[in-house]
């Protein structure tokens, strides 16, 4: 699929490496088609790197997407360089009167502070109200998923013992679900977060289907029956070093608490190679949400989306 995009952007030139197909906004404005709208609402610190990850999950179909990245206006990105975010992303001021196809909402950092100690926390429920009647379908990521099912639902999140850190297997739920279609009965994600949505909580939720869960992890996926909100509590966008990286970084730190991750490194030996299991579930995935809850149920005329 053609991802459309500022060429300038970062993560352009690295998807053209990995033969990707990228295409600048100037050539698609020359497509005699309408290329979906999808906006991604970045959360985390490192935008960059989530920029990345999402778009490559993003490239895996023959739908022709384009992209709008938007960050909170209520709290400002300290671990992302500002000429970045003024080249590349709005706010939901500038965006909060169109209509939008799709929209993914990212994990935060914030995961141990209560919802409404977070200073963005009016912010992203504005923004989540608004998605009811402006979006086809929007996918909910960790944190993300977390806020989003406290938010519609008073779905509490609880703090674990121990954090769920590494990948894990899952079992699928509800195989003819269109979401899941063509996945394994058993499949890996990755997982890095201190807190969790209770899943007998979730399934008291009268039209939320259960789609995925996990014996260490706990739930994974779920969504509501008519595909307009699709929750993930792990990360299956995540790359092959993204767990290293955040091992690495609370290591150098001297946190006494930091376990490997889970199923990751060759004989659990932070200097191999660590095992990418997950990507071929997670391109599904990408692809599932895509054609299934954003293509085949968006209008053609954005005005309508509400109906």
């Amino acid at each position: 699929m053609p991802i459309c995009t500022k060429k300038e952007l970062p993560a352009y030139s690295i998807l053209e490496k990995e033969n990707i197909f990228v295409m600048g906004e100037d050539r698609a404005m020359h497509q005699d088609i309408r290329p979906l709208e999808i906006l991604i609402l970045n959360l985390m610190p490192l935008k960059e790197d989530t920029e990345l990850h999402i778009l490559r999950m993003l490239s895996n179909t023959p739908l022709q997407c384009k992209v709008t990245l938007i960050c909170t206006e209520s709290h400002e990105a300290m671990h992302t360089p500002k000429e970045h975010l003024i080249n590349f992303y709005q706010t939901f001021s500038d965006v909060k009167n169109n209509k939008y196809d799709g929209m993914i909402i990212t994990g935060a950092p914030v995961e141990l502070m209560e919802f409404e100690e977070v200073d963005y926390w009016p912010e992203v429920c504005e923004i989540f109200d608004w998605a009811k009647t402006n979006v086809t379908s929007t996918l909910y990521l960790c944190w993300g998923a977390q806020a989003a099912l406290y938010h519609y639902y008073g779905v509490k999140k609880h703090k674990l013992d121990k954090k769920v850190f590494g990948v894990f297997s899952h079992k699928v739920q509800h195989r003819k679900v269109p979401l899941v279609r063509g996945f394994d009965d058993y499949f890996m994600v990755p997982h890095s977060r201190n807190t969790e949505s209770d899943i007998n909580d979730v399934k008291n939720i009268d039209d939320m289907i259960i789609l995925a869960e996990s014996e260490e992890a706990g739930l994974l996926l779920c969504m509501t029956e008519d595909g307009s909100e699709i929750y993930c509590m792990g990360h299956p966008e995540y790359d092959r070093y993204t767990l290293d990286k955040e091992y690495q970084r609370d290591m150098a730190k001297g946190l006494s608490y930091v376990d490997l991750p889970v199923n990751y490194y060759p004989d659990d030996n932070p200097e191999n190679k660590p095992n990418l299991s997950w990507r071929s579930h997670a391109n599904t995935l990408y692809t599932n949400f895509l054609n299934y809850y954003v293509y085949q149920n968006t209008p053609y005329e954005w005005n309508k989306i509400s109906q």
